[in-house]
């Protein structure tokens, strides 16, 4: 281990300089511009050659040991979170890493960087994947929804992207480390998300003069609201759902009747199959407020993020690392699930996958205190973790990781049979047909 600790501490300040640039720097999904070109140039200046993702943010390099074995996939997160009142959020966007992803990105700079030192590989077979991964953060979906109608993307996360493109069908086994408030740990895993974009549609009037001739989609809105609320106690603990909407435009101005309302929302879930359950409850109970008030409602459904499946194997593989370390800290295994969700859970559908995380924040995640107050930690001590971590998997010709591999049972046999079992939630259009006689036909689910 003392290899990669000399390998690691040589690029040090390198390490730093990351994730104090890209923290000066956030950008949302898919608009990584600036922090992907600052990560693109860093690797090039480190040898790597790259294979950018067309189109869009992000990239993967490849360093192989010359010696035949499996792949192993490193990853990192470009994007950040939008919240406007953090102290150095971006001004204009709002934008700011209080997901800790700039220490991602630096702790796989320093990865790259000791990959590339005197007898960082000696022993290990196979080859590294690195990838500077964007749009993990599941935001802005009308933003991204336009994306997918211009052809730029066909899925909201940059990891399920990658995946549709082609950039891990050669890998065989994944991880990544996400920086946390607490220290180093491990749960078992998080829940999946379907994204839901949702449209009521009324009919606008005078709201004074006239408000008897307008139908209020604002109404009828918040009617869905709170019907969403009344079926929470029927969904069950076990599947962990989170239901969390959001009105992201309730009319145009204040003297008309809102004849347009735009929600945003989650449904989540541990497994696909209750996620689907809870969402047609949510669907029932969206439209019902809308037929109730004589609007009509368009919900578009489509897949987030699946469940993450963290591999238990991977899991004791990823603590005798850190032990190996000799930080003086000590890491925690964790036997929950976690309700926030993530992309790698895509990945962890079709390979062993591990996303644990490791200490070097504080504050509220995702809020206006989040920092990272220990980089040391955060970047460097994280990206010698993670090297440790590859080393225990590819050295003795891999044997670990092959054991890992063989005993896998990947809930979908293939990339391709897993998209095409998500493309298969997509779904669309409006939930109502009125017809001039006053009945109408609903469709629910």
């Amino acid at each position: 281990m003392q290899t990669i600790k000399n390998a690691v501490d040589k690029h040090r300040q390198l390490i730093l300089d990351t994730e104090r640039y890209i923290w000066q720097n956030p950008e949302t999904g898919y608009k990584e511009f600036k922090t992907s070109k600052y990560m693109e140039d860093t690797f090039e200046s480190l040898g790597y050659d790259l294979v950018r993702a067309e189109g869009i943010t992000g990239f993967c390099a490849d360093i192989d040991t010359g010696k035949e074995g499996p792949t192993l996939l490193i990853l990192g997160e470009l994007d950040s979170i939008i919240c406007p009142a953090h102290k150095d959020a971006d001004p204009v966007t709002g934008a700011v890493h209080s997901c800790g992803h700039n220490a991602q990105c630096a702790a796989l700079v320093g990865v790259a960087a000791a990959l590339k030192e005197p007898g960082v590989l000696d022993g290990l077979c196979g080859k590294i994947r690195l990838c500077a991964v964007p749009a993990e953060e599941l935001l802005e979906i009308e933003f991204r929804m336009d994306l997918m109608k211009q052809g730029k993307i066909k899925y909201f996360g940059g990891k399920t992207e990658f995946m549709h493109r082609g950039f891990f069908d050669d890998v065989d086994i994944a991880f990544m480390v996400h920086t946390s408030v607490n220290s180093f740990a491990s749960t078992l895993g998080s829940v999946g998300i379907i994204a839901k974009n949702i449209v009521y549609k009324g009919k606008a009037s005078h709201a004074g003069g006239s408000p008897h001739l307008g139908r209020n989609a604002l109404y009828a809105a918040t009617c869905g609201l709170n019907a969403v609320n009344a079926i929470r106690e029927t969904l069950q603990e076990q599947d962990l759902i989170r239901i969390h909407p959001i009105i992201t435009h309730g009319g145009d101005m204040v003297n008309a009747i809102p004849e347009t309302v735009r929600l945003e929302s989650y449904t989540r879930g541990r497994t696909f199959d209750g996620m689907v359950a809870a969402n047609k409850k949510v669907n029932r109970a969206l439209t019902g407020a809308a037929l109730s008030l004589g609007t009509n409602i368009e919900i578009f459904d489509m897949p987030g993020y699946a469940p993450l499946f963290n591999n238990v194997d991977m899991i004791g593989l990823s603590k005798e690392a850190f032990e190996a370390l000799d930080t003086g800290l000590e890491f925690h295994e964790n036997e929950r699930v976690g309700t926030g969700s993530t992309d790698m859970g895509d990945i962890s559908n079709v390979m062993p996958a591990l996303h644990p995380y490791c200490g070097g924040a504080r504050g509220t995640s995702h809020g206006n205190d989040y920092e990272i107050f220990d980089p040391e930690m955060a970047c460097v001590t994280c990206a010698k973790w993670q090297l440790a971590m590859a080393k225990k998997l590819l050295e003795n010709d891999a044997v670990r990781a092959k054991e890992i591999i063989a005993n896998y049972k990947a809930p979908f046999a293939s990339i391709k049979e897993y998209l095409a079992y998500i493309d298969s939630l997509n779904d669309s259009g409006d939930r109502i047909a009125y017809s001039e006689d006053g009945t109408a036909q609903v469709r629910f689910e």
